[in-house]
């Protein structure tokens, strides 16, 4: 009998991940849901849960249209980097275009969490360096994994802290774009 993860790309042992999803261009809730499309159709990760999707306010640079955010998670058997070339390679097909820092785009994928794993690379902070501060990634990866601790941390508390925040949860019957 085949191993349930055969069909996931790498050799490595199976590790829980965490994906923050966004959008800001475009049909932005298309945009993340397609991006959650080609991640499992490529083998880049098996997903356990998915995140309502939410309507956010632009983070860092204000001067731009409001985003769909989502948070994922599952498993993977590509270790940080190779799973960061994997996603970065699901932007470009989707047709994201370099921009500013956090600048709008057509869709991002950032890498919250990767079991374990502590790194600081030039390409990729594990967990990620800003997770704890950005309300648009806690609340949608509390609703999906209230129990998780990343680095000893609470996601649930963490959340807890942005309750007061202008997220909403996308409305689906009135997909505002």
């Amino acid at each position: 009998m085949p191993s349930p993860a055969a069909d996931l790309l790498g050799v490595g042992p199976l590790t829980n991940t965490g994906l923050g999803l966004g959008s800001n261009i475009g049909d932005k809730t298309g945009n993340v849901a397609r991006a959650l499309e080609l991640l499992e159709e490529r083998g880049i990760i098996r997903l356990s849960a998915v995140s309502s999707i939410y309507r956010t306010a632009p983070w860092g640079y204000a001067e731009q249209d409001f985003f769909a955010n989502a948070c994922a998670v599952g498993e993977t058997r590509l270790p940080p980097l190779e799973l960061l070339a994997a996603t970065n390679a699901v932007e470009i097909d989707m047709g994201r275009k370099p921009s500013m820092r956090w600048g709008p785009r057509l869709i991002d994928i950032d890498i919250l969490f990767h079991g374990d794993a502590c790194l600081e690379h030039a390409q990729l902070n594990l967990p990620h360096k800003n997770l704890f501060e950005r309300a648009f990634v806690l609340i949608p990866l509390a609703e999906i994994a209230p129990h998780l601790k990343v680095s000893g941390r609470s996601i649930a508390k963490a959340a807890a802290r942005f309750s007061g925040e202008p997220i909403e949860k996308w409305d689906a019957n009135n997909r505002r774009r």
